[in-house]
């Protein structure tokens, strides 16, 4: 299946930008110590583990896809599995975030509530990037490779656009508090893929 291969590996290059999204919820430095924030910190880091080893499997499941010799049923019927994986997780990240209530720093409220939709908005990215998959027609090839095709480029633009709450969520205290938790170091220590 020569014409959608290496328009799946480009799929998998792109998607790979937004796994490191989620996997960049841990920063690398210590503070001098909040408990109530410390607290925020592991609850949401807990949470989001399960999560990204979800997006890590939905992202290598795509990335093996593209290595062996696969029909369009199969490229098609992995890359809509991995993108409602990755839409589930985006959506429980969020549910998490809102559950662990705004961090114990200046305008947290704001900094959760801007990570809550943005981590909702990219659940629904990859809820329609799925739909797209669904719909693209594995008999004919070359329409088949041309969808692909559409939906790397949506998937290049969704893993560029994504982390801008959740940079702001991070930054400072709240990334310091969650460098701290080992649910965050060990979901930011699972291997992705190279951006392409």
């Amino acid at each position: 299946m020569e014409g959608a291969e290496p328009v799946n590996k480009k799929l998998a290059a792109a998607l790979s930008g937004g796994a490191v999204l989620v996997l960049a919820l841990s920063g690398c430095s210590s503070d001098d110590g909040n408990e109530k924030l410390d607290a925020w910190a592991k609850q949401v880091c807990d949470d989001l583990q399960p999560q990204a080893k979800k997006i890590a499997a939905a992202n290598s499941a795509i990335q093996k896809e593209t290595s062996d010799n696969s029909t369009p049923e199969e490229v098609q019927k992995t890359d809509a599995a991995a993108f409602q994986d990755m839409s589930d997780a985006y959506k429980a990240i969020g549910a998490a975030v809102t559950k662990a209530g705004a961090p114990d720093v200046e305008n947290g409220e704001q900094k959760q509530q801007d990570a809550v939709k943005e981590l909702n908005t990219i659940s629904s990215s990859y809820a329609s990037l799925r739909k797209q998959v669904d719909d693209l027609d594995t008999k004919d090839q070359a329409k088949f490779a041309d969808g692909l095709k559409e939906i790397a480029t949506e998937l290049d633009k969704l893993s560029q656009s994504g982390n801008d709450a959740l940079t702001r969520l991070e930054e400072g205290e709240v990334g310091q508090a969650m460098a701290k938790q080992d649910t965050c170091k060990s979901a930011s220590s699972t291997p992705t893929a190279t951006q392409g």
